[in-house]
């Protein structure tokens, strides 16, 4: 059974810092690639940030970039996204997501491009 399961959300004020986690099982992490997408009340999923298999490669979102680093522990099958100098516009329910086999890249930040989805984990950022 595949589980993705997040964790480390919460509330901050602006300009502080989250690290979330998101331990996966039920299939092979290591050759998967993976993704961050957040959704805000009211809107559609938006990608944030994207890692390949190896870890070697990695996209983000550009209003997060600079701020936010995605990696990843093949050994302990979990994927991070560090969260620094949060913005309230940051308020989010955060998901991590594992990608096609196969996928095209033209389909990073789209989430048709991804198999298997965590529950999400609330991140809202206070001003």
């Amino acid at each position: 059974q595949v589980q993705l399961v997040e964790s480390g959300g919460g509330t901050v004020q602006a300009g502080g810092s989250l690290r979330l986690s998101c331990a996966a099982s039920g299939y092979s992490f290591s050759s998967t690639a993976m993704a961050w997408f957040r959704q805000a009340p009211g809107k559609e999923h938006e990608f944030v940030a994207f890692i390949s298999w190896t870890g070697g490669w990695t996209n983000y979102l550009d209003s997060v970039k600079g701020r936010f680093t995605i990696s990843r522990d093949n050994a302990k099958n979990t994927v991070y996204l560090q969260m620094n100098n949060l913005r309230p516009e940051d308020t989010a329910v955060y998901y991590c997501a594992a990608a096609q086999q196969y996928m095209a890249p033209s389909l990073r930040g789209i989430p048709s491009g991804y198999k298997y989805w965590g529950q999400g984990t609330q991140v809202t950022i206070s001003s």
